[in-house]
């Protein structure tokens, strides 16, 4: 009876030993995947099927829009703006920034731009007038 639980504590063990051994294999990164031609730069979820991301092929940055079902090439951009890190304009003590101010009559209100300006409830029923239109 012994003989028999040590045989398949130590077949588990092999099993286990294996199974361990071939996830670590797994995770390894293969040879040219790390800095191969192609590699995502950026990726931002539009929505829970689709993303929009920059993707550098050999010498170029592509901008591809990603479905489940397709990828749509969107455009080019500028590699190397992409690759270079951004550099922090440096603070001057002697600028003061000013804050503005809204211009009596003029279209710079505290609601400017917001859900609660009637300028722009009065750009959403003409785009809607326009859209719907019939011509």
């Amino acid at each position: 009876m012994l003989e028999l639980v040590l045989r398949i504590g130590f077949s588990l063990l092999v099993v286990l030993g294996l199974l361990w051994l071939l996830a670590k294999v797994a995770r390894r990164p293969l040879a040219g995947r790390g800095g191969g031609a192609l590699a995502v730069l950026a990726r931002q979820q539009i929505t829970r099927g689709s993303a929009v991301a920059i993707v550098r092929v050999v010498d170029r940055a592509l901008i591809v829009g990603v479905t489940d079902g397709q990828v749509t090439l969107l455009g080019e951009a500028d590699l190397a703006a992409l690759t270079e890190p951004a550099h922090a304009p440096s603070a001057r003590q002697d600028v003061v920034p000013v804050p503005a101010t809204p211009l009596a009559g003029s279209a710079l209100s505290p609601l400017a731009g917001s859900a609660l300006s009637p300028r722009t409830w009065n750009q959403a029923v003409q785009f809607l007038r326009d859209r719907t239109a019939r011509r």
